[in-house]
């Protein structure tokens, strides 16, 4: 073969050819392997310290550890040693990393955090405390005033009803007897009562009513005290005739003073009220019953 004899074409060609044999045995030649990659340990690992309060300082000769700025080491360790946090950063696995979807779906929407922050700070706010009005000098004087005007009515309400209290106490005890009474010791004074009474009314018969012929009945409530003497004469129902209603008051008066209460009478009672019935007859006599 010609090597002079061949053409632009065959020159390509050849050309073409043994750079695809070429790339061809560099492929087929070199293979990885990835896993004795990752198994394989570092010859050599460099660590870099961060300096958490980093300052100016001098740059030292001789550097144990890299880090952002220079610093001077302490401590009271022989060797060097690297500074560690206390708590080591969680293991990143990469399967635990959520997705954009799932961090979307998961974040709050920001109308409601802006409305959990102010409810937050609408609790954090103290209450104000209704503020107290003072009660002025006028409402002081007025409120002092009417405490007085009420100390003066409690006053003389307790006055009046220690007044009613004395008089009650005071009060005499009475004893109203009539002729229905059956209580012997009464019974029998009223019955002594009755026959003077009426004795003493029947000699001093009224000479007008005996003129005129009149006659009639009339009420009396005659009160007695414990000696017998008259407290007080009441007509209770009228005759209708002035000169029968006169003359029973007269006889009455005439007749006195009666016997004085018994002993079993006067430890019970300090006034006898006796009320009867006077009838003036057409016979010039007086009768006193029911």
């Amino acid at each position: 073969m010609n090597i002079g004899a061949l053409t632009a074409n065959d020159k390509l060609a050849l050309t073409l050819f043994m750079a695809m044999a070429l790339h061809s045995l560099v492929i087929l030649g070199v293979t990885f392997n990835f896993d004795d990659i990752a198994s394989q340990a570092p010859d050599r690992t460099l660590e870099i310290t961060v300096v958490r309060h980093p300052r100016k300082a001098e740059t030292p000769a001789k550097a144990d550890f890299l880090a952002q700025t220079s610093q001077q080491g302490g401590g009271t360790l022989d060797k060097a040693a690297v500074p560690k946090t206390r708590i080591a950063p969680p293991a990143t696995n990469p399967q635990e990393i959520p997705s954009h979807e799932q961090m979307g779906a998961g974040a709050p929407e920001p109308q409601a955090a802006k409305e959990k922050v102010i409810s937050a700070q609408q609790a954090q706010k103290p209450v104000p405390k209704p503020k107290q009005e003072r009660p002025s000098v006028a409402n002081a004087a007025s409120a002092a005033d009417i405490l007085a005007q009420l100390n003066q009515e409690i006053e003389r309400q307790t006055a009046e009803l220690d007044m009613k209290m004395e008089a009650y106490a005071k009060r005499p005890r009475t004893k109203n007897i009539s002729a229905a009474t059956q209580e012997y010791k009464y019974a029998a004074y009223l019955q002594a009562w009755k026959q003077k009474v009426e004795r003493i009314g029947t000699l001093n018969f009224p000479d007008e009513a005996k003129r005129q012929k009149l006659y009639g009945n009339l009420m009396l409530t005659v009160s007695l005290r414990p000696d017998g003497t008259i407290l007080n004469i009441a007509l209770n129902s009228s005759s209708g005739q002035k000169v029968l209603d006169d003359a029973a008051i007269r006889i009455v008066r005439l007749a006195a003073p009666y016997a004085p209460f018994p002993s079993n009478i006067a430890k019970e009672i300090d006034v006898l009220h006796i009320t009867r019935t006077w009838r003036f007859t057409t016979s010039n006599q007086l009768f006193t019953g029911n």
